[in-house]
């Protein structure tokens, strides 16, 4: 009598004490791991320390709802609502939430302080900066909206854009912020074409005087940019054979960001 007592109540050192069939249907999906792909209704029965007759009806409803799938009569295995479920949380992360680790890493390999921004239009937008304890005077500040045809990231972004949304861009005036920003379309298209070439932009005081910029462009999944990650530096610290160095560094962050933008199936 008290062993039947122990199965309804659900009350034993290998279940927690919770009762509500919510509980047991999440202690069943949790059961789930790497060597364990498949469930038998006695394998949940052992756990919840219920009769075999009520752990299959637990696995039923889970299989109604599409939680869970039958395993060719061997078990039962994850079912299509959780991958639905894992890619929501996978695209409910951001972009900022997934580059700041690697941004920490960036600025310590280079010492400069770390951009990370997008596109909107004719504009780039700054959402994330990490600093590298130094003073150095940005435009590129989160949240800061700026037009496109100037500094690394904004170029970076510009280089891989649809031809149409270029060819728009260009039809406006271009502004200008420095001596050494393009306002000609067509230079400013040669200089895109050789930024794709090269798989980085470097500029040098176009968006802010004495700034060098170095940017390389982050995908999604799909291999479409979604982002351009960037160093900011004193001009006159950065000599040009070291542009290189620092392109690779910043290209090395900025691939292994798109790797995990594309697991993450984070939209443009």
């Amino acid at each position: 009598m008290s062993g039947t007592a122990s199965q309804v109540s659900g009350s034993s050192p290998g279940y927690r004490g919770r009762n509500s069939t919510a509980d047991r249907a999440l202690d069943i999906l949790l059961l789930f791991d790497d060597d364990t792909l498949v469930l038998s209704a006695s394998k949940v029965a052992e756990h919840l320390n219920v009769a075999r007759s009520t752990a299959y009806r637990y696995l039923q409803s889970l299989t109604s709802m599409g939680f869970l799938e039958e395993n060719n009569g061997s078990g039962f295995r994850l079912g299509p609502r959780v991958l639905e479920l894992a890619r929501l949380a996978r695209k409910g992360v951001g972009l900022s939430d997934v580059a700041r680790p690697a941004m920490r890493e960036l600025v310590a390999a280079t010492g400069f302080p770390v951009l990370l921004t997008r596109r909107a239009g004719a504009s780039v937008v700054c959402l994330e900066r990490a600093e590298a304890g130094q003073a150095l005077r940005l435009s590129y500040e989160r949240g800061q909206v700026l037009p496109v045809n100037a500094g690394a990231a904004a170029l970076a972004l510009l280089a891989w854009a649809p031809p149409e949304q270029v060819d728009a861009v260009l039809e406006r005036p271009l502004e200008r912020f420095t001596e050494a920003t393009i306002t000609d379309p067509a230079r400013l298209r040669e200089r895109l074409a050789a930024i794709r070439e090269r798989g980085y932009a470097a500029t040098r005081g176009e968006r802010d005087p004495d700034v060098l910029g170095v940017a390389a462009p982050v995908r999604n999944h799909d291999g479409d940019v979604i982002a351009a990650l960037s160093i900011a530096a004193l001009s006159h610290r950065v000599p040009d054979d070291r542009i290189p160095q620092i392109a690779d560094a910043v290209r090395h962050a900025a691939d292994r960001l798109s790797a995990q933008a594309a697991l993450l199936d984070i939209a443009p």
